[in-house]
């Protein structure tokens, strides 16, 4: 079983990144399970979302605390929160930033970095204070991980996302052919 968390902060759109990719997982004939986790529930405030992917029925139904994978929305969260707790070496973690993989001196065999929110802002995504960047991460994760097709991904944001489709669509486009890869 492949454990995704996701980390955030509210309004980023972690929760529906964690939809988007089950659905596409679902999409492939995979068996998956979505779910969030809620602090403080306010814009701004750290949110953790999780994703299981499976080839047979998937019952665990708790957090992901050894995730496989890590993908990061904020990259100040990576100061401020242990993102990495918890993860296994073999895994990847995917970060929102402006930084190169290299930059990271994370003992994790794969680093991958995407700017998602300037190519979510490119795409009219959120605001410049407030970049909705789930659409492009996801993106990103599909190049970097091969988890998911990005066809999959782009037919699943249309399943799931209800406004600015193309434009989500594009913005995903966009950070799988931007997305910085690091193996060790």
């Amino acid at each position: 079983m492949l454990e995704i968390r996701f980390h955030g902060r509210g309004g980023q759109g972690a929760v529906i990144a964690s939809e988007i990719l089950a659905t596409a997982a679902f999409m492939e004939g995979k068996y998956v399970s979505s779910f969030p986790y809620f602090g403080v529930e306010r814009r701004g405030a750290p949110v953790t979302a999780f994703t299981r992917i499976d080839s047979r029925p998937i019952r665990v139904k708790t957090q992901i605390y050894s995730p496989d994978h890590v993908i990061v929305l904020d990259h100040s969260l990576v100061n401020a929160v242990n993102v990495i707790a918890g993860m296994k070496r073999d895994g990847l973690i995917l970060i929102n930033t402006v930084k190169n993989p290299e930059d990271f001196l994370f003992d994790i065999k794969t680093v991958a970095t995407v700017n998602a929110s300037e190519i979510a802002l490119k795409h009219s995504l959120g605001s410049h204070s407030a970049p909705i960047v789930n659409t492009s991460i996801l993106g990103a994760y599909a190049a970097a991980s091969g988890v998911v097709s990005l066809e999959s991904v782009k037919k699943a944001i249309g399943e799931v996302v209800s406004r600015m489709v193309d434009e989500n669509i594009a913005s995903a486009e966009e950070a799988y052919k931007s997305v910085k890869v690091m193996k060790r």
